[in-house]
């Protein structure tokens, strides 16, 4: 499992590697650029889902058992 994702900031496209919380979900993350305060695309569980490049693990976990996850908590 990865627990650094680089998050892309839609605003002014700065990016920072991250590591993310193992067990839950990180609903807002402000950027370090322009400080645009990011929350979850409609859909999405957590910042990492919409903005990383590496979904964040409960969603890794998920497809590594073979599941599909949309969310953080969900199947």
């Amino acid at each position: 499992m990865q627990l650094n994702s680089t998050l892309t900031c839609p605003q002014c496209a700065r990016q920072a590697k991250e590591t993310m919380p193992a067990d839950a979900c990180q609903f807002f993350y402000e950027c370090t650029g322009c400080g645009t305060l990011l929350r979850p695309k409609a859909g999405d569980c957590c910042v990492f889902c919409s903005y990383g490049d590496i979904p964040c693990p409960p969603v890794q976990e998920a497809e590594r058992c073979g599941q599909t996850a949309r969310c953080c908590g969900g199947t």
